[in-house]
C-alpha cells in the first residue's frame, strides 16, 4: 500500500510515494478506516521540529473522510460500515492518501449521510479554523461586529458563515473585482464588502464610518503587514496599526500570523482600547489532548452545520491520486491554496 511523503532534509520539500503496512492485529482504541477522501493543506515543517517531531519521511494528507472497516476491541464510539472524518494529528505515522489507514478513535466523527467525502475532507480544517477564532478565541455572541480580511479565501468565508449564523454583523474585505462580486451576493448578506484591491488605505475610515467611530468587536486576519512599505506579496495585506486602530474597545483581535511583532506605541494603543491579541494555531487541537471531548464536539458541530447548509465551503475540484504529488508541491508554495485528493 503507497502514501505520499514529504522528504524535508532538502532546501525544498520533497514530496515522494513510498509503501507503507499497516501491522496485522488493530490496537484496542484503533479503527481503521478506508479513505475515499483527503484534503491537502502546507506542511508547516518548523511548527513539527518545534514540537519534536522530527522524521526523515514526513506524512502528507491529515483531513480525511471514509468507511470504518474494522475496529479495537475498545473501541466504542464507531463499528464497520460508519462513515466517518477527521484530522489526523501531527505525530500520525499514516498518510491520509493511503488506501486504509488506523487512527484513534477519538479523532473521528460521523459524516451525516448527505455530505459528499470530497466537500467534508477539503472544508474542515478551515471550519474547524473558523469555529476556534470565534468561538473559542473571540468569544462571539451576538449583536457583535466583526472584521473578515481576505473574505473570499476558503477559511474567511467559514468565519463569516459561522458570524452571520450567530447574529454579527460582518464586514469583509475583497482582493479582487470577482471575489467582490461573491462577497456582495452571500446570502446571509455581510454589512459591507471593503474593495482592498483598489485603495488599501480605505480600510480604516470606511469601517469606522461603517461602525459610527466605535470600531469593531472582533478582528480576523489572513496575514498581516509589519512593514509600511509593500511587496507584491503583502500589499493586498492590513498594516498591523490599521488593524489595531479599528478595533474597538475591548476588542479581541485574531491572527495567523506566526511571527507577529508589535512595537511599544502598538502595544499603548492595545492598552488604551483594553483590546486583547490571540494567535491562532490550527493544530492546536490535535498537538494536545487535554480537550479533547471539546474538540470532538467542535468537529460534530461542523460537519452538522456543513450538512445543513448553515456552512457551504466552496467547492474543491477533486484530484485523481496520480496527482497527488504534483498537487501538493503546488499547495506547499502556496501557488494554491488548497486541495483534494479522491481516492
Amino acid at each position: 500500500m503507497k502514501g505520499l511523503y514529504c522528504r524535508a532534509g532538502h532546501a525544498e520539500p520533497k514530496f515522494v510515494i513510498q509503501e507503507m503496512v499497516l501491522p496485522d492485529v488493530l490496537g484496542s482504541h484503533l479503527v481503521r478506516v478506508q479513505v475515499k477522501a483527503c484534503g491537502l493543506s502546507p506542511l508547516d515543517l518548523k511548527l513539527l521540529n518545534d514540537v519534536g517531531i522530527q522524521r526523515d519521511l514526513i506524512p502528507v494528507g491529515r483531513e480525511v473522510s471514509g468507511v470504518v472497516l474494522q475496529v479495537g476491541a475498545k473501541v466504542s464510539f464507531f463499528q464497520p460500515q460508519d462513515e466517518v472524518v477527521g484530522i489526523l494529528p501531527l505525530d500520525s505515522p499514516c498518510s491520509g492518501l493511503c488506501e486504509l489507514i488506523d487512527i484513534d478513535e477519538h479523532y473521528l466523527v460521523q459524516k451525516p449521510e448527505k455530505l459528499s467525502p470530497v466537500c467534508v475532507a477539503g472544508a474542515l480544517r478551515d471550519g474547524l479554523s473558523a469555529y476556534t477564532a470565534l468561538h473559542t478565541h473571540a468569544r462571539m455572541a451576538a449583536g457583535h461586529t466583526l472584521l473578515v480580511l481576505d473574505g473570499g479565501s476558503s477559511f474567511g468565508l467559514m468565519c463569516i458563515q459561522l458570524a452571520c449564523y450567530h447574529g454579527v454583523k460582518v464586514f469583509t474585505t475583497s482582493h479582487t473585482p470577482e471575489e467582490h462580486t461573491f462577497l456582495e451576493q452571500l446570502r446571509p448578506s455581510v454589512a459591507k464588502v471593503i474593495p482592498v484591491y483598489k485603495d488599501q488605505s480605505e480600510l480604516l475610515s470606511v469601517v469606522m464610518e461603517e461602525t459610527g467611530g466605535l470600531g469593531v468587536d472582533i478582528v480576523i486576519d489572513s496575514g498581516v503587514r509589519l512593514q509600511e512599505k509593500e511587496s507584491d506579496e503583502t500589499k493586498l495585506l492590513p498594516h498591523k496599526h490599521d488593524i489595531i486602530s479599528v478595533l474597538g474597545v475591548g476588542g479581541h483581535w485574531v491572527t495567523s500570523h506566526k511571527e507577529l511583532q508589535l512595537d511599544p506605541p502598538d502595544c499603548r494603543l492595545l492598552h488604551l482600547k483594553s483590546a486583547s491579541l490571540t494567535f491562532l494555531n490550527h493544530e492546536v487541537w490535535t498537538a494536545s489532548s487535554a480537550q479533547q471531548g471539546r474538540y470532538l464536539h467542535i468537529l460534530k458541530d461542523i460537519v452538522e452545520k456543513m450538512s445543513t447548509g448553515v456552512l457551504r465551503p466552496q467547492p474543491e475540484e477533486a484530484v485523481p491520486l496520480y496527482e497527488a504529488t504534483v498537487t501538493m508541491e503546488t499547495v506547499q508554495r502556496h501557488q494554491k491554496k488548497k486541495a483534494v485528493v479522491q481516492l
